[in-house]
């Protein structure tokens, strides 16, 4: 612990009105179980978009003060007690679903299913900082040659795989409605799968055309309409075989429903921000089945990101823009314009590895 500073750079969540504040606080010390980690960089993910915003989820939910942040990639500089197997440089991520271990589902290996889960950087301080605390259990150890914007993205590409492959797509033809950096992060997810075609429903033009750069087969403009369109288009006459909801606005999982095929089955992700009238006669009639998703399998999903990224899986071209953390506000009113895909903090470089 000698090389590390008493002090470090953090944003914090405070009590009243929106936006982050930067501060200098103490560098939090490992304890039984925990390792140190310097944070390398950062992705902003729409949970903390909420947060900055103090928005009413946020204040329901946030205790502040509170540090957030949850997607990064780490250098491990000290560890607390009763650590074995990680050691100082080593390049790592984290779980951000840090579960119990002892519950009925943790024990038959089902953790992501944990009622008692703390949620990194919303439940507990998070990594939009310099330094970090995290329990060993959560810590995720990546190969020292890994590119780092990848790295970083381990967490959200884990949502998109988690999502991808809740149903066979092989020779299915699937509709994702929303192409935000998790649903843009999917469509590879889906080709690589053996989807026959995807289409993906996007308000803006700008994620439109890169759903197309990543492989999507067609792509339309939101709404029941339009997709109806495309799905005769690519002559899907009966509907959808699956759908794929990423966005949270209750009109996309509206228009999902009322496009898919007698038996289809459809994945959501997204979350509304308020509660969503549904057409369950609809759902009842047509047989569909749908199934939410959160967050990933501990740890199998990891290891399916890993091996997708060595059958070439690319997550890291979602990033168009990089900030440095002193310019914070700034890569948060970008973050919530639809004319970009993933932005990323950086924090520091590698020093140790």
């Amino acid at each position: 612990m000698n090389a590390v500073p008493a002090t470090m750079a953090a944003l914090v969540r405070r009590n009243s009105g929106p936006g982050l504040e930067l501060e200098e606080v103490p560098v939090p010390r490992p304890g039984n179980g925990e390792v140190l980690v310097r944070v390398l960089r950062t992705g902003i993910c729409g949970t903390d978009l909420q947060i900055a915003r103090w928005s009413e989820w946020a204040q329901r939910t946030i205790a502040a003060p509170l540090i957030p942040g949850h997607e990064f990639v780490g250098e491990i500089v000290a560890s607390g007690p009763e650590v074995g197997g990680f050691v100082p440089g080593q390049l790592v991520g984290a779980e951000g679903h840090l579960v119990c271990g002892k519950c009925r589902h943790c024990r038959s290996a089902h953790g992501h299913l944990c009622t008692k889960a703390r949620r990194l950087g919303v439940d507990i301080d998070g990594v939009f900082a310099e330094y970090a605390t995290l329990p060993v259990t959560a810590v995720w150890r990546h190969p020292p040659d890994i590119d780092l914007d990848t790295a970083t993205l381990f967490d959200p590409f884990g949502n998109a795989v988690h999502t991808a492959s809740q149903f066979p797509v092989l020779d299915k033809i699937v509709a994702l409605t929303g192409a935000g950096p998790i649903g843009l992060m999917t469509i590879p997810v889906l080709r690589e799968l053996g989807a026959r075609a995807v289409v993906v429903a996007e308000p803006s033009e700008f994620r439109r055309q890169l759903a197309t750069r990543l492989g999507a087969t067609a792509v339309c403009e939101a709404g029941h309409e339009p997709l109806a369109s495309s799905a005769k288009e690519l002559g899907c006459t009966e509907g959808f075989d699956i759908g794929l909801e990423m966005s949270g606005h209750p009109d996309a999982l509206d228009a999902l429903l009322g496009n898919m095929a007698f038996g289809g089955q459809v994945a959501v992700l997204g979350l509304p921000a308020r509660p969503v009238d549904t057409d369950w006669a609809n759902i009842s009639v047509r047989m569909l089945t749908v199934q939410g998703v959160s967050g990933r399998r501990i740890f199998q999903t990891w290891q399916q990101v890993t091996a997708l990224l060595d059958s070439g899986a690319r997550p890291a071209s979602v990033v168009t823009e990089h900030f440095p953390y002193t310019e914070h506000a700034a890569a948060f009113d970008r973050a919530c314009s639809t004319e970009t895909g993933k932005l990323v903090l950086t924090w520091s470089e590698p020093r140790l590895s």
